[in-house]
């Protein structure tokens, strides 16, 4: 009488790989030999019976409740799916990401069946502990997956036809596995396929519950498909995408490993689409696709509000970074990666929160805290409370149940100290012990706790010329200064003018709409900002709030500080420079000068001169006439 679950080819090779030790080529599956060898590698017997018992009832009401959000939005899908198990004497099962089975539904013969196996809820189903296996080898290959039969790797497994496909969030992260299990002798044909549609389905509604109310781009080549769990789904973030389901990757022909690295137009070669509306885009492949903007509820505005003066949310602007910064934020994120800590260093408003949320969003720690800590905000008093924490009744006006302090909370995510250098130096040794020794002691005593972070730093004083002084222990300046990366001031800004504008639009300007003149571009572009980008940021937000809709703003809609602003007489036009002559062959002089000094660069030039470019155009072709007359005749 046949086994079950082994057909001539699976029996052909069992025998091949178990028994003579040779690679069953054509005969299983790739995906299956590869998760053989891996088992094999792991010193699984094939022939054993694997010691696989559920956990306990109170870690599986732990392990439940830890992924309740996950079985509430799978739930519905589990019950579709029980009807077809239940008749086709099969049972539906979901797991956790670690192969730990959290519920099982269907034909109770079978459940019971199942259980003499171990596949029941509380057990353990990843690969290294029971072999080759739908759940546990699809979490592997990170991919849907059939294991009929023979396939599994441990013999008494063979009893099962399994199929199952891994549940993905919006970030690419595998956040549990959907399997329909049944009898090896009895496999449904089409279970593999009904298991890939609820997968559909629960990611569809896993992205909709972690974007609730965010701005969405909805992306399909059927537009009768928008809306339906067939869709792409795109979240973008200072122009970059930072979400997306497997149906957009696989429109655009990207992975999951591009999420914060690819630019919005490096994806599509059209405008995105204005919030609320329906539309065709180009990618950047040449393939046309219709697509849908959430409208967002921050855009929305009473009508009975005046048309020309209606109460308008402005939002805070998406990071902006240049190339070049782009180059360095990513380069850091691989040194913050390596458990390298990193200082910020850069004037006040240069941005570098803004750097540190960016570097944590990139890095492998995106999922867990960013805990930043203003060093210089603290009162010296409550610094050492509020990083290290403390016991109950550490310290008159303690909490009565005490403080776990700022340092544990960023544990297994990013701690981001800003302004450093304004620690005092004696809380600066307490912090180089637990920079050390990964390890926080409360105030008041009590065990000391182990921490798992990164850490990012940043400060606007020189922090090199402060430990020369003795105002910054040296030790610790070595211990946080592994890395550096200078953020450069606004003033410095190769196209001071682009990045204007590029703030304007993600402030939401457009959808006022008002726009900036060129002129006042130029003028912008031309001001020494002392405050960086801060102060630039509060310009356009103030100018936002108080244009009227539909025009373009000018040097008349400036603030009176700034319409009376001069730009500081650059070294360039100084005496030591040792100009001489008329006032315009001065300033032509310096022109030139500058120019020279920014290897013909205009922009560049305009700025060390404190004026717009249109001024160095004017005077370069003033000055072509001349040069033509004083040519000697030929």
């Amino acid at each position: 009488m046949p086994l079950p679950g082994l057909t001539d080819s699976i029996r052909s090779a069992r025998r091949s790989f178990f028994d003579s030790g040779t690679e069953p080529r054509g005969l299983v599956p790739e995906n299956i030999l590869a998760s053989w060898r891996r088992c094999r590698q792991q010193g699984l017997l094939a022939d054993a019976r694997p010691d696989v018992e559920p956990v306990e009832r109170h870690a599986l009401n732990e392990m439940q409740q830890q992924h309740e959000t996950l079985r509430r939005l799978c739930r519905s899908e589990l019950q579709a799916l029980y009807a077809s198990a239940n008749q086709a004497g099969s049972i539906v099962i979901l797991s956790a990401p670690d192969g730990f089975i959290l519920d099982a539904l269907g034909n109770a013969d079978f459940l019971d069946k199942a259980a003499r196996v171990s596949l029941r809820v509380g057990s353990p189903w990843s690969e290294s502990v029971t072999g080759t296996n739908a759940i546990g080898t699809a979490l592997i290959e990170r991919s849907a997956i059939e294991v009929r039969g023979g396939e599994h790797y441990y013999a008494p497994h063979r009893v099962l036809s399994c199929s199952a496909s891994p549940i993905f969030d919006p970030l690419g992260k595998v956040v549990g596995v959907l399997d329909l299990s049944g009898e090896a002798s009895l496999h449904h044909l089409y279970a593999l396929s009904m298991v890939q549609l609820a997968v559909e389905q629960i990611e569809h509604r896993l992205f909709e519950h972690h974007f609730d109310g965010a701005d969405i781009v909805r992306i399909q080549p059927d537009p009768d498909l928008l809306g339906t769990a067939r869709e792409g789904m795109l979240v973008f973030e200072a122009q970059r995408l930072v979400a997306a389901n497997r149906h957009a990757l696989r429109l655009l022909g990207v992975d999951w490993e591009e999420l914060g690295r690819r630019r919005y137009d490096e994806l599509f070669a059209s405008a995105l689409p204005r919030p609320g509306s329906l539309t065709s885009m180009r990618c950047q492949s040449g393939e046309m696709l219709h697509a849908k903007r959430d409208a967002l509820s921050h855009n929305s505005v009473s009508s009975r509000v005046p048309r020309n003066r209606q109460t308008r949310s402005i939002r805070s602007p998406e990071p902006v970074f240049s190339a070049d910064l782009e180059t360095e934020i990513d380069r850091s994120v691989r040194l913050l990666d390596a458990d390298i800590p990193l200082l910020l260093q850069g004037e006040t408003g240069t941005g570098k929160e803004v750097v540190a949320r960016a570097l944590h969003q990139r890095s492998q720690r995106a999922a867990a805290p960013f805990v930043a800590v203003n060093c210089a905000a603290l009162p010296e008093h409550l610094i050492e409370s509020e990083l290290f924490g403390y016991m109950p009744g550490a310290f008159t006006g303690a909490r009565r149940e005490g403080a776990t302090g700022l340092l544990r909370e960023a544990d297994g995510g990013t701690l981001f100290l800003d302004e450093l250098g304004d620690m005092p130096l004696g809380m600066q040794s307490r912090l180089l012990r637990v920079l050390q020794e990964r390890e926080v002691t409360p105030l008041g005593g009590g065990r000391s706790h182990a921490i798992d972070i990164a850490v990012i730093a940043a400060t606007h004083r020189d922090l090199a010329g402060a430990v020369t002084r003795g105002e910054f222990r040296a030790d610790l300046y070595y211990r946080i200064a592994q890395a550096t990366l200078r953020l450069p001031t606004l003033r410095d800004h190769l196209d001071p003018a682009t990045l204007i504008r590029q703030l304007w639009h993600a402030l939401g300007a457009e959808q006022i709409p008002l726009w900036l003149h060129p002129d006042l571009v130029e003028e912008l572009s031309a001001m020494p900002w002392p405050g960086n980008l801060r102060q630039l940021v509060g310009l356009l937000r103030s100018l936002l709030a108080l244009g009227e809709q539909g025009t373009a703003l000018t040097h008349d809609d400036l603030p009176a500080d700034l319409k009376s602003l001069q730009a500081p007489v650059p070294a360039i036009l100084s005496p030591a420079t040792g100009v001489s002559g008329s006032l315009q062959s001065i300033e032509q002089q310096a022109i030139d000068v500058a120019l020279a000094r920014c290897d013909g660069n205009v922009a560049a030039a305009a700025r060390k001169l404190g004026v717009s470019r249109s001024t160095i155009y004017r005077r370069l072709s003033e000055q072509r006439p001349a040069d033509c007359s004083a040519s000697p005749p030929a």
